[in-house]
């Protein structure tokens, strides 16, 4: 049948249900309780009533099964016309797969054992006009899906089960941190100046006050502004938008987690990072061994290092001393980075850790030992300040986050700052952020730094191998008509 004739007929059925006196689109009932909780704590005989949606249609007769499903559980419904008045039975004639509905009756378990709800009284809350998709895994346009996420959720299991277990993710970060002392904060995701992090932000312009501001790329700079109010453990979770390339590990607007301690350093953080990532492993996916896309990842601590200036100096010739100009000659000749020329600094980095990457173990591996000039928000080693105590965290080759030794003088901050932006090309848009360098004047306490990027880290303890997996609703190409 065509999908307009289907959508005829159920205009046809919401008509005939209107003359039968049923509101169609209805406020929910009271009383309704959730099918995992009758279906858990069965009890035959019990009079419950039962808000959710028609999945399946069964006649056997004068008899008719129907599975009812909800957020919790699914269950089936017996219809009998012994068992309705005359309204309810008229009513039920017009009722669809995929209509929403609210039931009463009697639980009782068929003769295989089956609970099952003998329906008494049934009330229609939603009519559909178009039908659920009959063969949704054999879709082959991926990105129908997330377009039309909410198909996606009430047709795929898998695919909601996989953001339940994002859910249990993110809470059991807040449940860990919270443990640790950390307040969680939030933030400004509206910037007069963008910073915190090297990328390109989206504008936006503030009609009242007549002024252009970014959206955040990072939540950094402002949460160090606590550590010098006096807010010595924090934490964000917080989404960031970057206005760059989208791919299977990047989406414009993303979820990150960003930590800062008083009185820590990045050797701190490592141990933060171990102890954080194990103990939500081990809620989400039952240990601290799991697949990763057929690869098995496993989390035993203390985790591998790896020395970012010792890879680059064994595998391209570049030491801390280079210049981007020099760096991006040393890759040339390498036969790397081919349509790369000017370049700065920062995205000659991000070239460097991307060749990187596909050396990385499958465990997860701390890379240490950045360079100074790629890392402008960091404290230098005591005994070499061309070498940053910084990590980047690497789990199946992919950065899952980053940490510092905050610096927090200010003078030399804003000697950074200025550098960097000498650094830019016309394309990237930066100032100094004097108010941060401000606040750093009035003492920031030495501190550790670090953010995880959550999506990546779901990605990972839920085996989804690209970025749009995990986000409910990725961003897209608007739809051509």
């Amino acid at each position: 049948m065509e999908l307009n004739e289907i959508i005829q007929q159920r205009q046809a059925k919401i008509e005939s249900l209107k003359a039968k006196g049923s509101l169609v689109y209805a406020s929910a009932p009271s009383g309704c309780v959730t099918i995992a909780s009758v279906t858990v704590d069965f009890q035959e005989g019990k009079k419950v009533s039962l808000c959710g949606r028609i999945t399946a249609k069964r006649a056997h007769g004068k008899v008719n099964f129907l599975d009812l499903k909800d957020t919790t559980a699914k269950i089936q419904l017996y219809v009998k016309a012994d068992f309705l008045n005359k309204d309810d039975l008229s009513i039920f004639e017009d009722i669809d797969i995929a209509d929403i509905v609210s039931v009463r009756g009697e639980l009782f378990k068929t003769h295989t054992g089956e609970p099952t709800l003998k329906v008494e009284g049934l009330e229609v809350l939603a009519k559909t006009l178009r039908p659920l998709p009959e063969k949704w895994h054999g879709l082959k346009d991926v990105e129908l899906r997330y377009r039309q996420r909410y198909l996606d959720l009430i047709s795929n299991e898998e695919v909601k089960k996989v953001f339940l277990q994002r859910a249990q993710i993110i809470k059991g970060i807040r449940d860990f941190l919270d443990a640790k002392s950390f307040l969680e904060v939030e933030t400004p995701m509206m910037h007069s100046i963008p910073g915190g992090a090297a990328g390109r932000p989206f504008k936006t312009y503030h009609n009242e006050y007549g002024f252009e501001l970014f959206m955040r790329i990072a939540p950094e700079l402002y949460l160090k502004r606590l550590l010098v109010g006096g807010l010595d453990r924090v934490y964000e979770i917080n989404r960031s938008f970057r206005n760059e390339g989208v791919s299977t590990k990047h989406n414009p607007e993303f979820t990150m987690l960003e930590v800062y301690q008083a009185y820590a350093n990045y050797e701190d953080m490592m141990q933060l990072s171990e102890e954080l990532i194990t103990t939500v492993a081990k809620q989400a996916t039952g240990g601290t061994k799991f697949v990763y896309q057929d690869k098995e990842i496993d989390l035993a601590v203390p985790w591998q290092r790896m020395s970012f200036a010792g890879l680059v100096k064994e595998k391209f010739g570049i030491v801390p001393e280079d210049s981007a100009e020099l760096m991006l000659e040393k890759l040339h000749a390498k036969g790397l980075a081919r349509d790369a020329h000017r370049l700065s600094r920062t995205q000659v980095g991000k070239v460097i850790e991307d060749l990187l990457e596909a050396e990385m173990n499958v465990n997860p591996t701390f890379v240490t030992d950045y360079f100074t000039q790629l890392s402008p928000l960091a404290q230098t080693k005591k005994d070499n300040p061309l070498i940053s105590e910084r990590f980047e965290l690497y789990i199946a080759g992919m950065e899952v986050g980053n940490a510092y030794s905050e610096l927090n003088n200010p003078l030399e901050q804003k000697r950074r700052f200025e550098e960097e932006i000498k650094d830019l090309d016309k394309t990237e848009q930066k100032i100094v952020d004097e108010d941060y360098c401000l606040a750093l004047e009035h003492g920031m306490p030495p501190a550790g730094g670090l953010g995880i990027g959550i999506d990546r880290l779901v990605m990972l303890m839920t085996n989804q191998s690209s970025i749009r997996d995990v986000i409910l609703f990725p961003l897209l190409r608007p739809q051509q008509e």
